[in-house]
């Protein structure tokens, strides 16, 4: 795959797209969302990605976490192409190399903080006296360790934030991919998540992929890209 000029500096390649297309049909009339992307990112780098609304932003994050299956293009993870996957080799390649946050934090309301982080363990196939163990441990880092039996329904909108933000940490990851991950904060809350993101970002060297309409938060990015007309803009690097 040749190298994006592009891409921030960094280390090696943890995701990478090339030519990515996808077209939706509805009532017989053909939509191109996205038109021959090209992406990398780097180790440790954090990428951030801007446009309007109805631009292709979520589109393009679940067609990079394969959750979704492009039209055109290729995706690599950890250097294997997705579409040479079986479903079973693609589930095991997502649970190790990449991490989901979302605007809505998706936990499930049944089960405790704990037991929501060490989910993506369990299904790993960890024990669950490991699994609780990693969960606590990504929980202390995320200031949640008073929390760990608490459901999501008591806790704050910042508190489920950072469970969710926890979750995806606990697998350490590769790359963390966030679809509006402030979008449902206040603004106060929001710069305080966003600033857990960033220091994960540093500490542990997990690159990080941000959709955002805050544009207040992206001076802390190396690099942000606006997604128009279908393809990916590459801007300056962000101050």
């Amino acid at each position: 795959m040749t190298a994006d000029p592009n891409s921030p500096p960094g280390g090696a390649v943890i995701l990478a797209c090339r030519q990515l297309g996808k077209t939706f049909t509805d009532g017989g009339l053909r939509v191109t969302a996205l038109k021959g992307i090209d992406l990398e990112v780097r180790a440790g780098s954090c990428i951030g990605i801007i446009g309007a609304s109805g631009s292709g932003k979520s589109t393009l994050l679940h067609l990079l976490g394969g959750l979704d299956t492009p039209s055109a293009g290729e995706i690599t993870v950890a250097g294997k192409a997705l579409a040479q996957l079986t479903a079973p080799e693609l589930d095991k390649l997502r649970n190790r190399q990449l991490g989901f946050v979302y605007q809505f934090h998706h936990l499930l309301p049944e089960f405790t903080v704990l037991e929501n982080v060490a989910m993506p363990l369990l299904i790993r196939g960890l024990g669950a006296s490991r699994a609780q163990t990693l969960a606590d441990q990504a929980l202390a880092e995320l200031g949640l360790a008073e929390r760990r039996r608490h459901r999501p329904a008591e806790l704050s909108g910042g508190e489920r934030q950072r469970t969710a933000i926890a979750r995806a940490l606990v697998t350490r990851p590769g790359c963390i991919l966030a679809d509006e991950p402030t979008g449902n904060l206040d603004e106060a809350t929001a710069e305080q998540v966003f600033k857990v993101m960033l220091e994960l970002n540093k500490s542990h060297g997990i690159s990080l992929v941000l959709v955002t309409h805050n544009l207040r938060l992206l001076h802390n990015l190396e690099q942000v890209y606006e997604l128009r007309d279908g393809r990916l803009h590459a801007g300056r690097p962000a101050e």
